[in-house]
């Protein structure tokens, strides 16, 4: 299996990709075809595929601040199971990012993610496979050593039309297990910074980032 990156809608291996995203996730969370060419030049954000015979069997999206010294995992889309597509995407991953951590003579201090609650909402479709069950997801998250955020988190849609998505929570994942909380600053900045790209997110976006503003750190609880 190869870990290929890809940089440009023109890669045929983008087209499989994007259907493979509209077909495990909701519309609201897959950007338009074309919408994509800015983010795969951008240098940032890395994009990679999981390819075996010339056809795109998973993918990961993430990207590393390095003025924060955290990642952010967008998705990862598992497209047929016993395949060990999960382990194998989730290691390259880890192992790039310490390779551009290492660069700037640090260590990671930790990675953020958001994952679907179907405790809260329980009528979330994600294709047939089954590893991209929300439930499964979930787990996996947990098992990987994330944690959730206590917050009512508010995600904007990717449709950008100022919409919310809700039945979200927005986890972290710490490299030093001690690590119970953090510093509200850092979960500020790094949405501010993340949802740049959306000009028209909902006013309970904004309402949810002030009240983060008003304390100084967020408690790290079990998924």
């Amino acid at each position: 299996m190869e870990y290929y990156r890809i940089t440009s809608i023109q890669d045929p291996f983008f087209k499989q990709l994007h259907q493979l995203m509209q077909a495990v996730f909701p519309s609201e969370e897959v950007l338009e075809f074309d919408l994509w060419k800015e983010p795969l030049e951008d240098p940032d954000i890395r994009v990679f595929v999981a390819v075996q015979n010339k056809k795109v069997l998973g993918a990961t999206e993430y990207r590393y601040y390095e003025d924060f010294n955290i990642a952010m995992t967008d998705f990862t889309i598992i497209g047929q199971a016993g395949l060990g597509i999960g382990p194998f995407l989730s290691n390259m991953r880890l192992n790039d990012l310490n390779l551009l951590v290492e660069k700037n003579g640090n260590k990671l201090f930790g990675m953020f993610a958001e994952i679907y609650d179907p405790y809260q909402v329980d009528h979330y479709e994600f294709g047939s496979v089954k590893p991209m069950d929300p439930y499964v997801r979930r787990e996996v998250l947990s098992h990987l050593g994330y944690k959730r955020l206590d917050f009512p988190y508010v995600h904007p849609s990717w449709n950008n039309d100022g919409e919310s998505v809700t039945g979200i929570d927005l986890c972290f994942l710490p490299v030093k297990e001690s690590i119970n909380e953090l510093q509200t600053e850092l979960i500020v900045r790094f949405l501010k910074r993340y949802y740049t790209i959306l000009s028209n997110r909902p006013k309970s976006w904004y309402t949810m980032i002030e009240n983060l503003e008003r304390i100084d750190t967020v408690t790290l609880l079990p998924i």
